[in-house]
């Protein structure tokens, strides 16, 4: 048996692993630790590609379980962390009314942070079979959108008493949020890669210039950092495509 072959595959298994613990905690509303498996398992998930390619044992079955682990960590989870968020905030507000037509909204509201995974099958189902994104991406990938959902209910509870946070935990701007990260995976949006292969500043200075200034805001605004990461890394990609579209023009 060849054990480099196995390897790959154990890292899979890992995010898939680290994906189920994490649906365990966010069912008991514990986000932080749900937050940090889901970061763990696309440590993972990093590291079943680059040893795939560093032994040269890539195969249909290894995509095929990357997608499925993805699925469950990178799908699944956040969606199931924006049902809790919307559930939560439907039930305060049910609280403080005795309205039953305002009480049966628990029931129906929350389920709508599930489209986040439909966005996330589609858009790993696609990724399978487009040629495109070899070396870069088209549309976000899954674990940044996972990073970005899975960290907002983090950002509620460390911020909870300054002004801006009520924005944030009003349930129409987190439904806006579900539609726009499951539009936002599919769409037909250049993204650059982070796959250094070789070091090179010139050909990777973007990459670079975009990880140092990660690092500053990770050290300097710690959790409030990882959904503008997110965002910056999106509008990064935008003006590059705009930049290289004007100097073939």
């Amino acid at each position: 048996m060849n054990i480099k072959r196995l390897i790959p595959n154990l890292f899979t298994m890992l995010n898939l692993f680290c994906g189920c613990v994490a649906l365990v905690f966010v069912a008991n509303s514990r986000f932080d630790l749900g937050f940090y498996f889901v970061a763990l398992g696309i440590f993972f998930d990093f590291f079943d590609g680059f040893f795939a390619r560093k032994f040269g044992v890539s195969g249909p079955l290894g995509v095929q379980l990357d997608s499925l682990a993805d699925m469950v960590t990178s799908g699944i989870v956040p969606a199931f962390v924006m049902y809790q968020m919307l559930y939560d905030i439907e039930f305060t507000q049910a609280l403080s009314s005795y309205s039953k037509s305002e009480s049966m909204t628990i029931f129906y509201t929350p389920f709508l942070g599930f489209i986040i995974a439909l966005g996330a099958c589609y858009r790993l189902a696609k990724f399978n079979i487009d040629t495109r994104q070899s070396d870069s991406f088209i549309g976000l990938p899954t674990p940044a959108n996972a990073l970005f959902i899975t960290s907002l209910p983090l950002i509620m509870s460390f911020h909870l008493n300054e002004f801006w946070i009520e924005d944030l935990l009003n349930k129409w701007v987190l439904i806006g949020i579900t539609f726009l990260s499951a539009y936002v995976m599919n769409a037909e949006i250049p993204l650059f890669s982070l796959k250094i292969k070789n070091f090179s500043f010139a050909k990777y200075k973007l990459q670079i210039f975009f990880l140092a200034i990660s690092v500053l805001m990770l050290i300097f605004l710690q959790i409030l950092a990882v959904p503008l990461i997110i965002l910056i890394y999106v509008v990064l990609s935008i003006l590059d495509n705009a930049f290289k579209l004007s100097k073939t023009e």
